[in-house]
Parts: C-alpha cells; structure tokens; sequence
C-alpha cells in the first residue's frame, strides 16, 4: 500500500526564493509490520549478507544491571500481547495458560549471573537497495545497504555501536542462513520489529542549523507573524524514519560540540553527510504529516489492523530522540558518525 505525505501548505521557495537551491531529496521509509525477506528493503528484517563473511559485533557490551531477555523471546512476548490484546477481546482473554507461563518467565527476565561477558553480536537495524530510493548517494559499484547496531544502549559517545555495509547484490552468491544473535538484549526499545518498506521521495530544506544565520532568523521572524514555526513544523525536514535529505533540526546534540556544528568522519576526519534518521516515532498528534492514508476517515490498512501506526518500528532512541547516522563522504565504508537529539 502505498503512503503518501500529504501536500505542504505553501511553497515556501515563493517565499524564500533563496532557498530553491537548497532543496534535497529525502525518503520517508514508512515501516510497516511484516514479514521481509533478505531480498526487501526492511527495517529490522534478515539481511543479504554472505555465508563467508564475519558478522559485526560490538566489543563494548556491558552486563545490564536490570531486565535483560533473549532477542527471540522479545519478539515472542509482542507476538503474544498483540494478538492478546486485539479486538474483539480484552487484554489477555485469548491466551492459554502455556503462552501465560511463557510470558511470566519472559517478564521474569535472564539470570545476570549466567550472561556472559564481553564482545556481542550486533542485529539488523536497516537494509536498503537502491531501486527502492533512486537518488540516495551509494558509493560507485553499489546497490545495497545494510545497517546493524547494538542492543546495549546506544549513544553517539559509544565507540561504533553502529556499522554500514555497502555491497553489490548479485556478488552475494551463499546468503547466511542463521546469523548470530546477542546473548542477550539490554534494552529491549532497540530491537525494531520487522517491517516491510514503502518509501516515498519528498523535499526536504534545510534545518536552521544549516542554514547561515541572516536566513535563519528571517525564517523565524517569519513564523513569528504567522502565530506558528510553519518552517520548523511543516516545510523544511521530515519526521520518522528516513533516508537522505537533511539532518534534524537539532533541540540539543549528543555530543555537543560548542566550537562548531560541522560533524567530521570519526575515522579520517572528512566531510560527513545525512544517510539514515532513525525516529522514535513516524509523526506526532500536532503535525502535517500524517499519511493520507492515515488520516481521519481513511480505511485503516489491513496489513496492520491493530498496530500504533505512528510507531511500528516499536524503536524507541534515548527518552523519544532520534539517532541521525552519517557517512564519510568520501570513503563511505568508514564507521559513521552519530547524533542523538
């Protein structure tokens, strides 16, 4: 089904006419529950990735000091209340007392002492080809991206709690069947239920930061007289999940960086670009960009009858941030940098 970003309000380059050059694309994601396979773009779907191939871990994984659970029972315990939890029943009425036991030792959590310790295999956060965002930057010889990322708690200060894997698909001729999964999971709001793709193309501009500050405060000067930030809420930078286009609009950064805004390659120090924006949620209850699809009136899609349509990732970054990945620009299989705001 497709997801389409309702018009904007006025366009703003009659406006700004200043800004017209400064137009990128972007690709709202649109994640929806389902079952992708290594051959879709997917947000916490199976990757294509070789049988020969090592497959990341992340060399910091401190033992939690609360709940920690296996990755498989995390997508068990949502499997169990989303079905439990549908009409026309009530919470827990269509449970057998089994699948209650099971939920119990869910909720009980792991054993701490039986955890084991050091380097923990990391899991899928995205997987992109290029067909399916036309225009998106991959580096020459390339079709394919993959993102994984830790299940401890992720921060821009942790040393690569993110990695990026751009191949060429048709190369990977033995796809791994089992990959290897963490032991354990620290935080369960890191763990992405699989969802199929449907991305759209929209035009994004750029966030105040990016811009230079006579700009900047003409456009907030602006806003001021329409009784509402029309720029910041409605025309410049799309919420959710997304790929390409500008970077947030920054409320606080992690890390802060007081003398400069520039972000720099952690590896060669080079000029960095906006790749993913992984959201808490897809829109809030105050915005303009809701799916028509979404919107009030509209049929609810029947590949997610019961989900919460605004987030069905179920990622949750920090207290409801978002986690912007950067790549080198010019080396892209260099770690990217990270922020979290």
């Amino acid at each position: 089904m497709t997801r389409t970003t309702p018009p904007r309000p006025l366009d703003i380059t009659g406006v700004f006419p200043e800004l017209t050059g400064l137009a990128r694309t972007a690709f709202r994601l649109h994640p929806v529950p389902g079952e992708p396979t290594v051959h879709d773009s997917s947000v916490g779907g199976p990757l294509l990735w070789p049988a020969d191939e090592p497959w990341p871990e992340c060399e910091t994984a401190p033992i939690p000091h609360w709940e920690a659970n296996a990755l498989r029972d995390i997508h068990l315990r949502r499997a169990l209340l989303a079905r439990s939890s549908a009409p026309p029943h009530g919470p827990g009425e269509v449970l057998t007392e089994e699948e209650r036991e099971t939920l119990r030792r869910i909720n009980a959590g792991l054993d701490h002492e039986s955890l084991p310790s050091g380097p923990q295999p990391m899991i899928p956060l995205a997987q992109l080809y290029a067909r399916d965002v036309p225009g998106l930057a991959f580096p020459e010889g390339t079709d394919l991206l993959q993102v994984l990322w830790a299940t401890t708690y992720v921060s821009s200060r942790d040393s690569h709690p993110v990695q990026l894997r751009w191949r060429r698909r048709v190369e990977v001729r033995d796809v791994l069947v089992a990959p290897p999964e963490p032991a354990y999971v620290a935080v369960e709001d890191l763990v992405p239920v699989p969802c199929v793709l449907h991305p759209e193309a929209v035009r994004e501009f750029p966030p105040y930061q990016c811009l230079d500050e006579d700009l900047a405060a003409r456009l907030l000067a602006w806003g001021k007289q329409r009784s509402r930030d029309t720029y910041w809420q409605d025309l410049s930078v799309v919420p959710g999940w997304k790929a390409g286009g500008w970077p947030t609009h920054f409320t606080f950064r992690d890390p802060p960086e007081p003398d400069s805004d520039e972000l720099r390659c952690p590896d060669c120090a080079g000029p960095v670009d906006a790749l993913l924006t992984v959201d808490s949620s897809e829109w809030d209850s105050g915005t303009s960009w809701i799916p028509l699809e979404y919107a009030e009136g509209a049929e609810r899609p029947p590949e997610q009858p019961y989900g919460r349509l605004f987030d069905p990732t179920e990622v949750t970054v920090g207290r409801g941030y978002s986690l912007q990945v950067y790549y080198c620009v010019g080396t892209p299989s260099h770690v990217p940098a990270l922020i979290m705001q």
